[in-house]
């Protein structure tokens, strides 16, 4: 019989992060599984190239990351009290780490949210969401922000 006992709950700290909090936790609390919250931290590496010296933006990704880590607490504290919840904060591409972790970690499920983007947004972001998606040998749960136009 299928069991989930493992959710990942991938969350970006926005608004919404909070509605995608509320599912994981509305799934794990009565099959008693475990969430993981992942928050994908942006590597800037891409910036190499532009004359921004490195060490810059070596320090700066490290400071994105102790923010996330103090943020990460904190959510998982408020979001997450009644369900065993444990917090990570990786660097990179966001729909790759969140893979990367959902296989290390041999979950059987992610939960994550999506901006809803259409159209010239869509083509020049990208949708970490549809990539998660496609590529995930998991079921992944979707939640959509509800004041979307």
């Amino acid at each position: 019989m299928l069991a989930i006992k493992k959710i990942l709950c991938a969350v970006d700290f926005s608004n919404h992060s909070k509605a995608v909090a509320e599912y994981a936790r509305l799934f794990a609390k009565p099959l008693g599984a475990e969430v993981i919250v992942v928050y994908a931290a942006p590597s800037l590496s891409q910036y190499v190239g532009f004359h921004v010296p490195t060490a810059s933006i070596e320090t700066l990704v490290g400071e994105i990351v102790t923010g996330a880590e103090k943020t990460m607490d904190a959510f998982v504290t408020e979001n997450f009290a009644d369900v065993k919840a444990s917090g990570r904060v990786v660097t990179g591409y966001a729909a790759e780490e969140i893979l990367s972790v959902a296989e290390t970690e041999k979950v059987d499920m992610v939960i994550m949210g999506t901006h809803g983007r259409k159209g010239f947004d869509r083509i020049l972001f990208g949708s970490v969401a549809e990539k998660v998606v496609k590529s995930a040998n998991m079921p992944v749960l979707t939640i959509r922000p509800e004041n979307e136009e």
